[in-house]
């Protein structure tokens, strides 16, 4: 089935692991003019070269504004030409648990602008390249924002990313299809939000069975995605031929999850909660 993205070129940003590099495979295999960005790790996308002569690759830090305007603009002189979906997938985890009440200003500062403004200035640019680009290059305009579950249902101990994701999700993704139109009037914009997903910087976190559990505790599907599972929900929201009528979305690529898995038995002990199971296990009267 032709799914429209054949010479169509797409750049996503954060590709050098992950859900990043699987959806950059992807949409090459699928015949678009893939751009790979990355910031600083560009090992994995150098392997794909060799074998995707319609891949090319830029290197940009998102935080800074100067650097992500230089992006847009190369972009525009390279062999691929403008840009016509982007997906603008790069994000950082703090993976060290730190609640609320003893989290920095710098490392919420830091989150915000690697994971939000950057994804701001991403679609700005995009949007402003977009106002001269020409018609057949609008009729392919998407962009698809990479949340995550913890920007619906919260993650206690990194508000500082839960944060990031439920603007994107929420405030980005429904201000931008409503924006996207006033430039190209067949533009969309989605969003996909993962659960857990088996990437090599969650590997050691899944090692852990009480982790996986938890990750599982509320999933009726019972397993852990693969990068290949988002990336395909992806290629489906960027193509105008399968999502053509699609915008404003939040997909949800997280095998069911009901919510997050609050309190383990210990923290219920003592509790009211805690009673009540005592006396449901004993069958009692209550």
């Amino acid at each position: 089935m032709d799914i429209g993205l054949q010479g169509v070129h797409v750049i996503v940003t954060g590709a050098s692991g992950g859900i990043g590099l699987e959806t950059v495979k992807l949409f090459c295999a699928l015949g678009a003019n893939v751009t790979a960005h990355y910031n600083s790790q560009f090992g994995p996308i150098k392997e794909l070269l060799a074998s995707n002569p319609n891949l090319q690759h830029v290197q940009a830090n998102l935080s800074q504004e100067e650097a992500v305007v230089a992006m847009f603009e190369s972009l525009a002189a390279m062999p691929h030409g403008p840009v016509q979906v982007v997906i603008v997938n790069h994000a950082i985890y703090p993976t060290l648990d730190v609640p609320i009440v003893r989290m920095t200003l710098d490392q919420w500062n830091t989150t915000i602008t690697t994971n939000l403004t950057s994804s701001f200035l991403v679609c700005r640019e995009y949007l402003k390249h977009l106002e001269s680009a020409p018609s057949t290059v609008k009729e392919k305009a998407a962009i698809v924002l990479i949340g995550s579950t913890a920007g619906k249902y919260g993650e206690a101990n990194h508000a500082d990313y839960a944060a990031t994701k439920s603007a994107m999700m929420y405030g980005l993704n429904l201000t931008l299809k409503n924006e996207i139109v006033k430039i190209a009037p067949k533009g969309r914009v989605n969003c996909i939000a993962p659960g857990w997903v088996k990437t090599p910087m969650a590997e050691e976190a899944l090692k852990n069975p009480q982790t996986v559990y938890r990750v599982l505790a509320t999933s009726p599907l019972k397993k852990v995605a693969m990068p290949i599972d988002v990336a395909t929900q992806i290629v489906v929201l960027a193509s105008s031929t399968l999502s053509g009528h699609v915008t404003g979305q939040v997909v949800m690529v997280e095998g069911g999850m009901e919510g997050r898995l609050l309190n383990r038995p210990e923290d219920l002990q003592g509790s009211q909660a805690g009673s009540i199971q005592d006396c449901l296990v004993r069958s009692c009267d209550i």
